[in-house]
């Protein structure tokens, strides 16, 4: 059966203003074909229901002013780190360190080193069932660039991913692939906004007893778009953490697909967002526990005023034989005004009878008590409703191990707390 007629029209569309590009050709033809079968994702399809994709799978990229960042010191700027940088989705040598690293192995997918072939795309893959996610196999197929890890000890310090966005009309789709060996640990760090159009797939394999940490900041450019992917798969005893902060964007959909193949995994996926007026962001996560005693958190948080949207779609699929399971999924919004809202989706599907699973979500305004007994005390207005706001973050936060970027985090917040006060 052929795909209707708008879904034909707009996948050709975007095929054609599009470039074939010549590394993993076999990974890339399986990709395009996935893309084929399915379509480019339409407002109609039920994970998009909440999310207008018209301007992702546009053949051109809408228009983006670029921010000036001098008014605020570089993200992670004080933490040793090895840094990758590129600028509107091109690699820039002159920017970055050199890819040598005790316990890593870095190539890069313009150039990928030989253990790719069996890596690339093969998360994207299998994350494509029980739901297409269409725009992950488009980057699978053309991709222009990335970084390809393979961690096989304990990384001496941690790889930092740095995105500048220079063009208005840039559109940028990176890979990367992480692959971590048996007990060996990896800290990445992503920030900034890429592209005034970004696609995004992150794929991470985490061996028995392997742990890996991600933290990235999306960038404050405001009018960019961007789209976003997560695939794990998390081997025995292993661990997954994954934070994400985001203020301002136009329009930012960031999917998580986490699958637990081995027993006693963790994984924690958390997010905080903040957004203003014409910002709409979109959490999708999908997390399937497939193995005994496996531990999995979302803690979702997002801060509203003046008509952003915020989304959350969570589903915490449990497999028969996956017993013991511990899943728990939190979303919540604060709305500073009538005129934001929230959309939320939880989903628990459960298949195993001895699991402690549980999901909630809520949506609600400052708390006028805790606001009253703050001013009492002499505090601002204005100090006691940001401290209100951190207050509210602080559960995703938590969610970070490292207490430096940890704090450096709160301080980004707050300091968009005071750009933005009433």
């Amino acid at each position: 059966m052929g795909l209707i007629a708008p879904k034909a029209e707009a996948l050709a569309a975007r095929l054609g203003a599009l470039t074939a590009q010549a590394s993993l050709p076999e990974a890339r033809a399986r990709a395009l074909d996935r893309v084929g079968a399915s379509g480019l994702p339409h407002r109609r399809d039920e994970y998009w229901r909440y999310t207008d994709p018209a301007s992702l799978v546009a053949p051109q990229a809408p228009k983006a002013a670029v921010f000036d960042p001098r008014d605020e010191a570089p993200l992670f700027d004080a933490i040793d780190r090895l840094k990758i940088t590129f600028v509107d989705g091109v690699f820039a040598p002159d920017l970055s360190d050199d890819l040598t690293l005790a316990g890593v192995e870095i190539s890069r997918l313009a150039a990928p080193a030989p253990w790719a072939e069996g890596a690339y795309g093969v998360l994207e893959a299998l994350g494509q069932s029980p739901v297409a996610r269409p725009l992950a196999a488009l980057n699978t197929a053309f991709a222009t660039d990335g970084v390809l890890i393979r961690v096989t000890g304990r990384a001496a310090k941690p790889v930092s991913l740095i995105y500048i966005h220079k063009s208005e009309t840039s559109d940028a789709m990176l890979h990367h692939c992480v692959s971590l060996d048996p007990g060996a640990e990896l800290t990445l760090l992503e920030n900034g906004p890429a592209a005034a159009r970004f696609n995004k797939v992150l794929e991470v394999e985490v061996a028995d007893g392997a742990r890996f940490h991600h933290i990235r900041a999306q960038g404050r450019d405001h009018e960019r778009r961007a789209v976003t992917h997560i695939f794990a798969r998390l081997g025995a005893k292993s661990l997954f953490k994954s934070f994400t902060l985001s203020a301002n964007g136009i329009l930012t959909r960031n999917e998580a697909v986490i699958t637990f193949a081995g027993d006693e995994a963790r994984a924690h996926v958390a997010g905080a967002a903040m957004g203003d007026g014409a910002f709409h962001h979109d959490d999708t996560v999908f997390i399937t526990h497939g193995a005994v005693a496996c531990e999995s958190r979302q803690v979702f948080k997002k801060v509203l005023k003046h008509g952003a949207v915020g989304v959350f779609q969570g589903k915490i699929l449990v497999k028969p034989g996956a017993q013991k399971t511990d899943g728990y999924q939190i979303s919540q919004s604060l709305l500073l005004d009538e005129d934001s809202q929230f959309l939320a989706k939880p989903e628990l599907e459960i298949y195993a009878d001895d699991v402690k699973c549980s999901h909630g979500s809520t949506s609600g305004a400052i708390d006028e008590t805790a606001l009253y007994y703050l001013r009492s005390r002499g505090v601002p207005k204005r100090r006691a409703q940001s401290l209100l706001v951190l207050a509210f973050l602080a559960d995703s936060i938590a969610e970070i191990e490292d207490e430096a970027i940890a704090e450096d985090i709160r301080a980004r917040l707050e300091s968009w707390l005071e750009r933005h006060e009433d």
